[in-house]
């Protein structure tokens, strides 16, 4: 949303900084301190080296599509979509599902740093806060990526530093012993924990070409992916789950108001909330651009317009209770990368010259996206409904490998449709 000609000279250094800033957040402190509650700590730590491998690869897939075709997400989908299924099914599920939580993470910004000066005696309302801070992230996503990347580069190393010094602090005085001789009392199954590590990062493994569009070279994305998602992953994963351990709590903010630095626990939350929500911002506005066509000359008025609702709704806590119906459309979005995948890398085995536009909707693709999306989203809806209905593994991978072999064997069947006509016409 910046000069192209500025974007597109994008390193993949700063693209990894992106998927870093990302990555360091406090959701991942939180899988950490869920990992831990039924595990071992070195089987949470392989379950988060499998889980974001995994994240990783699809990230390759979806960058390198976004770098080839040089376009966003939802811009590349118009072709196994269709323009009108890319628009108005793809877009508004993607742009809910970002700017949805962009204005819950505005929202508990808000409630920490109202927090943190109430500590020192100061009154500021939540709502006043939560406000200041959204419109402070999305003042950042409005410039694009170049903004982006030197928000990353300043507050990357900040968190990193943060993180290490919670670690620091957790382990002193016994605590290492504690971790490396701590037996879980409930047991959570490793496809469990590995579908939870990846359900935690789909979406931005989904996104990933909004960000890679502006690098060059196929070798730049892998090695942005695997720099900026496995290091900072596996480090949050480690951090959420020894802070359980030692202080209790997965929260980095309550673990620093203990020891008595409440400074250093606003600092890691806001920035945290701060690199994560401005993806967020910025990835949302690009599908709602596309979903009403909006001219390039008023993208940064239609991105302000969005992300300044999310923050107005985030204000009134509104948001509060659309949590829900945002986790089961959070689940529909990996399938659109199964599709994704299937056309770009294995119908038209990734060459960009095969790729072409289709107008209208594409109901193949369409049709194979809902499907692993139903399956993916049904153990979502039966989780708020659990004395109900029986409980079911949440696996956002079925939703991803479904759709992937609907599609291709659809492909299949409409290729031999195809040939059986020519065929007869002959």
């Amino acid at each position: 949303m910046t000069n192209k000609n500025v974007e597109q000279a994008q390193s993949w250094g700063s693209l990894a900084f992106v998927w870093t800033g990302a990555m360091i957040c406090v959701p991942a402190l939180l899988v950490g301190g869920t990992l831990i509650g039924g595990m071992p700590f070195w089987e949470a730590i392989l379950t988060a080296c499998v889980g974001y491998g995994i994240i990783v690869i699809f990230m390759i897939f979806q960058g390198i599509q976004g770098s080839d075709l040089k376009l966003p997400t939802v811009k590349a989908a118009s072709q196994v979509f269709g323009e009108q299924g890319s628009k108005k099914i793809i877009s508004i599920i993607l742009a809910i599902a970002c700017l949805g939580w962009f204005g819950i993470q505005a929202n508990v910004c808000g409630i920490a740093f109202s927090n943190f000066l109430a500590v020192y005696g100061v009154s500021f309302p939540v709502w006043l806060s939560s406000l200041i801070w959204g419109i402070i992230m999305l003042l950042s996503a409005l410039y694009g990526i170049r903004i982006l990347n030197i928000l990353n580069y300043v507050a990357v190393p900040i968190l990193l530093c943060v993180c290490l010094y919670a670690l620091f602090l957790s382990l002193r005085n016994g605590g290492v012993s504690q971790v490396f001789n701590y037996k879980p009392e409930t047991s959570l199954p490793f496809l469990s924990g590995l579908s939870v590590t990846v359900g935690s990062f789909a979406l931005g493994a989904v996104i990933a070409g909004d960000y890679s569009q502006y690098t060059k070279g196929r070798s730049g994305i892998v090695k942005a992916a695997i720099t900026g998602i496995l290091p900072s992953g596996i480090l949050m994963i480690a951090v959420g789950a020894i802070l359980a351990l030692t202080s209790g709590t997965a929260d980095i903010t309550s673990v620093f108001n203990e020891l008595g630095l409440p400074v250093l626990g606003v600092i890691a939350l806001i920035l945290a909330a701060w690199t994560t929500n401005a993806v967020n911002a910025f990835s949302g506005g690009i599908a709602i651009v596309n979903v009403f066509n909006i001219s390039k000359k008023h993208e940064k008025v239609a991105v302000a317009a969005a992300g300044g609702i999310g923050t107005l709704l985030a204000v009134f806590g509104i948001l509060n209770y659309f949590i829900p119906i945002m986790s089961v459309l959070s689940a529909m979005v990996p399938p659109v990368a199964g599709v994704m995948i299937a056309s770009y890398w294995i119908v038209q085995k990734g060459d960009p010259t095969k790729w072409h536009h289709v107008e209208g909707i594409s109901w193949l693709g369409v049709l194979a996206w809902a499907v692993g999306a139903v399956f993916a989203a049904l153990p979502v809806i039966f989780s708020f409904f659990p004395t109900v209905l029986p409980g079911l593994p949440n696996q956002p991978l079925i939703g991803i490998v479904l759709s992937l072999a609907i599609y291709l064997i659809g492909q299949k069947w409409v290729g031999n449709a195809r040939r059986e006509t020519v065929k007869k016409n002959y």
